[in-house]
C-alpha cells in the first residue's frame, strides 16, 4: 500500500484482559447473544431511515454490505476496540456492545449524515458518534491493512494479468490507475485554506489509487492537496519510488513474438506520463487506425479505476459531497478506512455487490481531463508495441 499522508504509527495500548472482559459483559448487547439478537435489538432503535433500496434488505441498505460481512469487521475490530477503557451508551443508558459501536461508525461513513442525524436516528450524543466512529477507524487502520496490498504471489499477479487481457487483450497488465477529488468546505479566514484550492476553484484532497480488475484496490495515496496534478501525486508515491528502483512491476517479462518482449505495466489517462511501466493513450486528432483502436481499448480498461472510484464514494458517502471543515490530518485516514472497507465487502464476495451501480462518474463534471504530456523513451517503446500486438499485425 502506498503510504498515506496523515497516517502516524501508534503504539499499540496494552491489553488488559481483566478490563477487557468487563467491557465485554458490561455490553448492552452480550456477544454471547449472537448478531442474530444483536440486530433484532438494535433495529428497533433506529428511524428516520429510507426504505430499502430495491433487491436489498434494510440491514444491506443501511450499512452497505451482508451480515457475514459485518460479522467479520466486528471480528477484525474486536480486540483494539473492547480493549480501551471509554464505555458508551445510548441515550436511555444503555451500553453499547461491539455490534453497536461498529454498525453506528458504518452508519457515520457509508451515509455520510451529520454526527447529529447519526446520534438521533440510533438515540446518541452527537459526541459519542464521533468518538465510536473514530475508534472504529483506529482499529481498522491496525487490524485491516491486509486488504490493500500489492498483489504478493506470482499466481495471484497471474490471475490479475489473465483478467485484465480478457478485457480488451491488454497482455501483462496489472493495474489501472486514476486519481478522485475529496471536497471539503474550509474557512476563507484561514490563511492555510488557499493551499486546498484545486484547478476548478473547490477546496479538495486528492485520493490516487492503482486498482486490479475486480476493482479492488491494491496502492493508494492521499493526504495532497486537490491543487497538485495527477503526475505530480503519482510521483510522490512509494510505489513510483519502487518502480523507479525496479523493486516493483518487476516480475515476469512476456515474449509476444521473437524479439518482442513485454514488461509488466500498469495503465493511466493524459493526466500522468507516459513510463517504461506507465502506458497512457495517444494524444492528438484524427489519429492512425491503429492507434485510434488502441486508445478505445487503453481507455475501456482504465475504466476499471474510474468505476471503483465511483462506487467508493457512492457506498461511502463520508468522502462523496462536500466535507464541512474536515481535520485535515484525519482525513487521509478516514479515506483509507473507506477504502479497506471496499476492498473487504469485494473479499467476502459479498451479495450487495450485484446490486450496486456501476458508474464511472467519481468526480464533478467540471473536472476537465489534465495533460501530463511527458514522454519516456522505453515507454514509448513499450506503447508502440502493445499497439502493433493489440492491432494483429505484430511480426511473428
Amino acid at each position: 500500500m502506498g503510504p498515506v499522508r496523515g497516517l502516524k504509527k501508534r503504539k499499540k495500548a496494552e491489553k488488559n484482559k481483566s478490563h477487557e472482559d468487563q467491557n465485554a459483559s458490561g455490553s448492552g448487547s452480550s456477544e454471547k447473544e449472537g448478531p442474530l439478537d444483536w440486530w433484532d435489538e438494535f433495529s428497533k432503535r433506529i428511524n428516520g431511515l429510507q426504505s430499502p433500496a430495491k433487491g436489498l434488505s434494510r440491514f444491506q441498505s443501511i450499512f452497505k454490505m451482508s451480515r457475514k460481512t459485518f460479522d467479520y469487521i466486528c471480528s477484525l475490530v474486536s480486540e483494539e476496540m473492547m480493549a480501551k477503557s471509554a464505555h458508551f451508551v445510548f441515550n436511555n443508558g444503555t451500553p453499547l456492545s461491539l455490534y453497536d459501536q461498529v454498525a453506528v461508525a458504518l452508519r457515520r461513513l457509508s451515509s455520510g449524515e451529520s454526527l447529529v442525524m447519526i446520534g438521533d436516528s440510533f438515540g446518541l450524543n452527537h459526541s459519542a458518534v464521533s468518538q465510536v466512529t473514530w475508534r472504529f477507524v483506529e482499529a481498522m487502520e491496525q487490524k485491516g491493512l491486509h486488504h490493500l496490498q500489492w498483489p504478493s504471489t506470482e499466481a495471484e499477479m497471474a490471475e490479475i494479468k489473465l483478467k485484465f487481457q480478457k478485457m480488451q487483450g491488454f497482455p501483462n497488465c496489472c493495474g489501472a490507475v486514476d486519481t478522485t477529488h475529496i471536497m471539503m468546505c474550509l474557512p476563507s479566514s484561514d490563511p492555510t485554506s488557499n493551499a486546498w484550492l484545486d484547478q476548478e476553484k473547490n477546496y479538495s484532497m486528492v485520493l490516487q489509487a492503482i486498482v486490479d480488475p475486480d476493482m479492488r484496490f491494491r496502492d493508494i495515496i492521499t493526504g495532497w492537496p486537490g491543487k497538485m496534478k495527477d503526475w505530480l501525486v503519482f510521483q510522490s508515491s512509494k510505489f513510483h519510488e519502487l518502480c523507479d528502483k525496479g523493486e516493483r512491476l518487476n516480475g515476469k517479462v512476456l515474449e509476444l513474438s521473437k524479439g518482442f518482449d513485454i514488461r509488466e505495466y500498469i495503465i493511466g489517462d493524459s493526466g500522468f506520463p507516459l513510463l517504461p511501466y506507465l502506458v497512457i493513450p495517444y494524444e492528438g486528432k484524427e489519429l492512425p487506425e491503429q492507434k485510434d483502436e488502441f486508445n478505445k481499448r487503453q481507455r475501456a480498461t482504465q475504466m476499471v479505476a474510474q468505476r471503483a472510484l465511483a462506487r467508493l464514494k457512492d457506498s461511502w458517502r463520508i468522502i462523496e459531497g462536500v466535507m464541512w471543515r474536515p481535520d485535515k490530518h484525519r482525513l487521509p485516514r478516514i479515506i483509507l478506512v473507506c477504502c479497506l472497507l471496499h476492498n473487504i465487502v469485494i473479499d467476502m464476495e459479498d451479495e450487495v455487490l450485484d446490486h450496486l451501480p456501476l458508474s464511472h462518474n467519481h468526480d464533478d463534471s467540471a473536472y476537465h481531463q489534465q495533460i501530463c504530456g511527458t514522454l519516456d523513451i522505453n515507454g514509448v517503446h513499450l506503447r508502440d508495441k502493445l499497439s502493433l500486438y493489440l492491432s494483429g499485425r505484430m511480426p511473428s
